[in-house]
């Protein structure tokens, strides 16, 4: 297969990260990969859409070569006629409205583009998540008003957790704990500086002090995952904040919550995720460049890259989920 990853940037490209994992088992299976960059795009005078791209072959380098020849730019470059792709994986974070339009054009030059654009845009932002009535999420608003995050605030006895609406990684993630109103506002501005101007408030979940476990999530199936447990004097638990990964099992409260929601996820055409579980509760869902094989795979002997790049090889979308009247909608007469 002829497979394109679209990435955020080259220079940032980190051995560990499972779009790299994707890669190197994606060479190993025979397979070439371009990762292209979102300014990498463009029609051509003939009207067609091709990009550079940095270019892979079989065999594949091991995990620090590839990100190494990605961070430097030595890896080599090449056009690529982007109809000819069989694969276009989007893994770019932040979302890139322009980005989002050259592979909406992709799909339907009869590219297979994971994840579905338009669905991405839907379901990237944490307005999204906190809209389905039938998922168990943290009592949550999403809003631009100062006056509706403090009324809100004022009724969450265990404080809230502040975010901007579109982001990852914890930036612009703030614990508020109770009766602290002159944070809550910083901490409000803050997040709503960062992203499109909506920000999240959410109840804080005491069930945090356990950690929070990272979900790999294809095709309506949990795959594997991690427990993430933060830093000491960190509320959050990313890896990136100094948080460690340790090996767990899914409870039956887990498989649950995952079962409730995949029906959501497939709807948007979202194929590969990860989800974010707190407690009995889901917190977030990651469908832009959702991570997890990598610290999933060393902690449980697991093979998550390759079920992934297995999948995408059958060429074969998930079954279409049944449009079963939805709770929120008005019965049809």
């Amino acid at each position: 297969m002829r497979i394109g990853i679209a990435i955020t940037r080259a220079s940032a490209v980190d051995p560990t990260w499972t779009t790299v994992q994707l890669a190197r088992t994606a060479l190993e299976r025979g397979h070439s990969i371009r990762f292209i960059e979102p300014w990498d795009f463009e029609i051509d005078g003939r009207g067609n859409l091709v990009a550079r791209s940095h270019a892979f072959d079989p065999p594949a380098p091991d995990a620090v070569t590839l990100a190494h020849a990605l961070g430097n730019r030595t890896a080599a470059r090449r056009f690529v006629d982007v109809a000819r792709m069989d694969v276009l994986l989007l893994r770019a974070s932040p979302l890139d409205t322009a980005l989002l339009t050259f592979a909406l054009m992709a799909k339907d030059l009869g590219v297979q583009v994971v994840n579905d654009p338009a669905g991405l845009l839907r379901a990237s932002h944490k307005a999204w998540l906190a809209s389905l009535p039938d998922v168990s999420t943290p009592a949550t608003i999403v809003t631009r008003s100062i006056g509706a995050a403090q009324v809100f605030y004022d009724q969450q006895p265990t404080g809230v957790v502040v975010k901007p609406a579109r982001g990852s990684g914890g930036r612009g993630v703030t614990q508020v704990k109770p009766r602290d109103h002159d944070l809550l506002d910083a901490c409000f501005f803050a997040a709503q500086a960062l992203g499109d101007g909506y920000v999240v408030v959410q109840a804080y979940l005491p069930a945090a002090e356990d950690g929070e476990k990272r979900i790999v999530w294809m095709d309506g199936v949990a795959l594997g995952g991690y427990l993430r447990e933060r830093a000491p004097g960190e509320f959050r638990h990313n890896l990136k904040r100094g948080g460690q990964a340790h090996p767990t099992d899914f409870s039956a409260t887990e498989i649950g919550l995952i079962s409730r929601l995949s029906p959501h996820l497939l709807r948007c055409g979202i194929r590969l995720a990860g989800i974010d579980v707190i407690g009995d509760h889901i917190t977030e869902v990651n469908a832009l460049n959702p991570g997890g094989a990598f610290h999933t795979d060393r902690l449980s002997g697991s093979h998550l890259a390759e079920t992934i790049i297995s999948k995408l090889e059958t060429g074969i979308h998930p079954p279409v989920v049944p449009t079963e009247q939805l709770p929120w909608q008005p019965a049809v007469p």
